[in-house]
């Protein structure tokens, strides 16, 4: 009888460029392209895996703050790396539940734009130094000739606008660059918004949402088509959004509220508006947003992720969710391991039931329909 066939995953999110750009020392393009025992994604682990490509995050990390006793303490998101190190690995080794932490430190705009142009820089090295193994791609027609040719498809995406000028010129020259994807905030407050804090258990109803340039971003992101992200903003902010926006309601990596209460995942009212509108949410694969108690915790089965996924179907659609692994920003699952594992998560579904068009969907048939839709076929 003939083994199962290897389904094509198109993922949501990942930080590999975050990971790579704080790498020690030099030699990130090659260790990206020959791979490494660190981290959870590089081109033989895609290869392995079957990931065929996948949203590339560009996020500038806060400054550190300073302490009660005035020493120099990690933010919450610079621990998510160190150099060769995923954040899980790095900040959930106690296994503790997230708490309250107060918002990190805001970002100095010049400082998030050196920071996003040496990211963005990693990006197109790498795909100049593959030799035609990697392609930035600028629309769905770029990604099918790449799943038809073998190549690792990467859309380039900023997760929080903070390099981003009042009179958004910056934006028309990353789009001009690349840029098909954008999260107006990550989990602080900017002056486009209000970013959902890590807490577990709450409600994602956390505070304010957009600001009226947040608003204005939301308009001038649809006129260019860029790919709206809102898998960090909070529940104000992500109706504000909805209710704006002309383009999908799409959310790259979050999970079910009604599984795991964490402030990060979205209610079954979110869920079906993201539906509603034609968007997707990806299943984010970070063990604390995962599980019903928030824990860091590499235990943490790979049945959980297929729990999601089902309510997810449930409530967003079946056409409307997909992956968004925060590969290189979470510490997953240890049975899935990296994303040289991702064919783990196709036989569990084909365990679970699942059929081969509905996983297909899933996998990547999704992403491409809601990139499509969002970006048009001149983009």
């Amino acid at each position: 009888m003939p083994s199962p066939k290897r389904i094509p995953i198109f993922d949501g999110h990942n930080d590999v460029l975050l990971r790579l750009h704080l790498r020690a020392g030099a030699g990130a393009v090659a260790a990206f392209l020959q791979g490494e025992d660190k981290g959870h994604l590089d081109l033989p682990k895609a290869r392995k895996g079957g990931f065929v490509g996948g949203l590339f995050a560009i996020f500038v990390p806060s400054p550190k703050r300073k302490d009660r006793a005035g020493g120099e303490t990690r933010s919450q998101e610079n621990a998510r790396e160190t150099a060769g190190e995923t954040a899980g690995e790095t900040a959930g080794e106690t296994a503790t539940v997230i708490g309250s932490d107060p918002a990190p430190p805001a970002v100095d705009m010049a400082e998030a734009q050196r920071v996003v142009f040496a990211m963005a820089s990693l990006l197109f090295r790498i795909e100049r130094e593959s030799k035609g193994r990697v392609r930035v791609c600028r629309n769905a027609g770029d990604i099918e000739r790449c799943l038809a040719e073998n190549t690792l498809a990467a859309v380039l995406h900023m997760e929080g606008a903070e390099a981003i000028d009042a009179n958004f010129e910056l934006l028309d020259v990353l789009y001009a660059a690349g840029l098909r994807s954008l999260g107006p905030v990550w989990s602080r407050p900017n002056a486009f918004g209000h970013g959902v804090p890590f807490r577990c258990p709450s409600s994602p109803d956390t505070g304010p949402g957009l600001t009226d340039l947040g608003k204005a971003l939301i308009g001038a992101c649809n006129a260019l088509r860029i790919l709206l992200d809102l898998s960090h903003l909070n529940e104000r902010g992500f109706w504000d959004v909805a209710a704006i926006s002309n383009a999908p309601v799409v959310a790259t990596h979050s999970n079910a509220h009604a599984i795991s209460p964490h402030s990060r995942n979205l209610t079954d009212r979110q869920l079906a508006a993201i539906g509603k509108s034609g968007g997707l949410v990806g299943v984010n694969f970070a063990a604390s947003f995962l599980r019903p108690d928030g824990r860091h915790d590499r235990a943490t089965p790979v049945e959980l992720i297929i729990r999601h996924i089902e309510h997810m179907l449930e409530h967003a659609g079946e056409e409307s969710v997909g992956f968004g692994s925060d590969f290189d920003g979470a510490m997953i699952p240890g049975e899935l391991g990296n994303a040289a594992g991702l064919q783990i998560l196709v036989r569990a579904m084909r365990k679970r039931g699942f059929s081969e068009p509905m996983i297909e969907k899933v996998c990547y048939r999704n992403w491409l329909r809601v990139l499509r839709r969002t970006w048009g076929d001149g983009a």
